[in-house]
């Protein structure tokens, strides 16, 4: 037989169909997340920083050696669809994810990091925070532009920007811990729920 959890995850096409969000949403089908976005594999616990985007992980067990995101092409549910949409309680944004080919490991953590780094707080969505959240942003903002240029503050200490990407917005919480179900929540904030719907929770 083998090991049927390695096929099951492995990465191609081979398994199953890839289901479309009307298809999704006729057969309101559960989807089973990758375990190792949902933070339960037990071999591997999956690093990946916001600012920055790179993407690495360890063992729980073995924390003092790094390794290396190989299962980034694995389907990141089962079934496999061509899009899941990811909402966070640490800000007030939708990611959607698409792969007509079915969304993987790989395309969640790039979406996801393209959508804070590459998209700005407006004025309206800045100034909605209470003032001593505004300076924890402006803070984050400083240092995020240090870690991403990767610019020693020694050489050169780069001017305070003077707009916040949705990264800063997040303040400390740049690395993402796991993804759960959390469909009130979803209600609460999209109006719906549905099996493509994902909280992304943050870790500091």
């Amino acid at each position: 037989m083998g090991d049927n959890t390695v096929s099951k995850w492995a990465a191609g096409t081979s398994y199953g169909p890839v289901l479309s969000q009307t298809d999704l949403y006729l057969l309101n089908t559960d989807l089973q997340l990758n375990p190792i976005l949902q933070g339960t594999n037990p071999g591997f616990h999956l690093l990946f920083n916001l600012v920055t985007g790179s993407t690495g992980g360890f063992n729980p067990e073995a924390r003092d050696r790094d390794l290396n995101f190989t299962q980034k092409d694995e389907p990141a549910t089962l079934p496999r669809v061509t899009q899941l949409i990811i909402i966070t309680e640490l800000s007030p944004w939708c990611t959607i994810i698409h792969n007509e080919r079915g969304v993987t490991m790989s395309d969640v953590c790039t979406t996801i990091w393209k959508e804070y780094t590459e998209n700005y707080v407006s004025d309206q969505e800045f100034n909605s925070l209470p003032p001593r959240l505004q300076e924890h942003v402006k803070r984050a903002a400083t240092n995020n532009q240090q870690a991403a240029s990767n610019w020693s503050m020694y050489y050169n200490t780069p001017a305070p920007p003077s707009r916040y990407k949705r990264v800063d917005w997040l303040r400390d919480k740049i690395y993402f811990d796991y993804l759960t179900k959390k469909d009130n929540y979803s209600i609460s904030r999209l109006g719906f729920k549905a099996p493509n719907i994902f909280v992304m929770c943050l870790a500091s």
